[in-house]
């Protein structure tokens, strides 16, 4: 535990981030398999599509997933999706 106000009003604002962070990854986990199935059974749209890369995307604008890991992740999303609207 720590001694100093300073250390105690870090530690809080720590656990208040990390529960914020918590939050925006886990609904962006389930958008993303949320997307998948959608994509192999073909009932994905374009617009759901752009809507789960939105959010991709902002996670990535909040340091919450890297950069590279957020292009990563739309680039596979896209791929699939491209994939199963050609046939």
């Amino acid at each position: 535990m720590p001694t100093k106000r300073q250390a105690y009003k870090a530690l809080r604002q720590s656990k208040k981030r990390a529960e914020k962070n918590h939050v925006i990854k886990a609904t962006l986990k389930t958008t993303i398999k949320k997307t998948r199935q959608a994509i192999v059974a073909k009932e994905m749209k374009l617009e759901d599509l752009q809507k789960a890369l939105k959010q991709i995307d902002k996670a990535a604008q909040k340091k919450i997933l890297k950069k590279n890991t957020a292009s990563r992740k739309k680039s596979r999303i896209m791929k699939q999706f491209n994939k199963t609207q050609v046939k």
